[in-house]
């Protein structure tokens, strides 16, 4: 049976290593806090594929699909 790891441990032994890999890197990315373009502050997260919400200042607004573009 196959270690689990991380958020892609839900797949249990399914989908090979790689794949669950690159899941696990995409979903550190899109689930940690990103810089926000208005105040410029650590505390944008995201709300639904491509909309984020900055904590301080709640400024809604759109980026790429997992981080705010730049």
């Amino acid at each position: 049976m196959a270690k689990k790891i991380g958020s892609a441990g839900r797949f249990g032994a399914r989908y090979g290593r790689k794949l669950r890999s690159k899941i696990i890197n995409v979903e550190k990315i899109q689930r940690k806090k990103q810089k926000c373009p208005y105040c410029s502050r650590l505390a944008a997260k995201r709300l639904a594929m491509g909309i984020f919400e900055c904590k301080k200042c709640s400024a809604k607004f759109t980026g790429k699909a997992y981080i705010v573009g730049e």
